[in-house]
């Protein structure tokens, strides 16, 4: 079984995130879309943006859009590791993020 870290790149010097195999898969969930001007991320790399965070956070809520019905959005209430990943994100202003994957 593999264990797997949350990384931050921008800004450096912060301690990594473990997280489990089910929040490394919805971590798409939770990346920011490509702004102008920014290198798109590399493989395994997240950028976040603080505002959605904080926001996210706040309403203990996130807004997910089906690829089949992109008019309407459903609020999924954030669990625990989700609430953990945002604070670390929010706390640490992370901003661009690598996933490093452990085998035991």
């Amino acid at each position: 079984m593999s264990r797997f870290e949350l990384i931050a790149i921008d800004p450096s010097g912060v301690a990594p995130l473990s997280i489990s195999a089910k929040l490394r898969t919805q971590l798409v969930y939770f990346a920011a879309g490509a702004k102008s001007g920014d290198a798109p991320p590399g493989e395994n790399e997240y950028r976040f943006d603080l505002e959605e965070a904080t926001i996210w956070l706040d309403e203990g809520v996130i807004r997910l859009v089906s690829p089949l019905d992109t008019m309407n959005a459903t609020e999924v209430e954030l669990s625990e590791e989700q609430e953990t990943m945002l604070e670390w994100i929010k706390k640490n202003r992370v901003i661009h993020a690598r996933l490093i994957e452990h085998s035991k």
